[in-house]
C-alpha cells in the first residue's frame, strides 16, 4: 500500500475490508486520511502507513483470536487444542 495508490479491498474479502477500516481509523486518530497522505512528504506518509499497517495487523489478530474463542465456546476446541492433563 502506498500513499499514491492505496490498496482497495474487494467486496469478496471481509478481512481486507476490515483491515482497510482499521487503517483509516488509525490515520483519522492521527489527523489524516488516505487522501491527505498525498500532501505529506513521501517519508512521512510511508511511516504513517507502516504504523497504520502494524496497527491493523494487531487488530485483525485480536478479531481472529476472539472469533476462535467464541467458536471454541460454542463448538469446543479443535482436536489437539483440548484440555491438558
Amino acid at each position: 500500500m502506498s500513499a499514491e495508490e492505496p490498496d482497495r479491498p474487494t467486496d469478496h474479502d471481509p478481512l481486507a475490508q476490515l483491515e482497510q477500516t482499521f487503517i483509516v481509523e488509525f490515520l483519522a486518530r492521527r489527523g489524516h486520511s488516505l487522501s491527505t497522505l498525498r500532501d505529506l512528504p513521501k517519508e512521512q506518509a510511508d511511516a504513517l502507513l507502516r504504523e497504520a499497517s502494524l496497527y491493523a495487523s494487531g487488530r485483525l489478530t485480536e478479531v481472529e483470536s476472539r472469533a476462535h474463542f467464541v467458536d471454541d465456546i460454542h463448538h469446543g476446541p479443535p482436536p489437539g487444542r483440548g484440555k491438558r492433563g
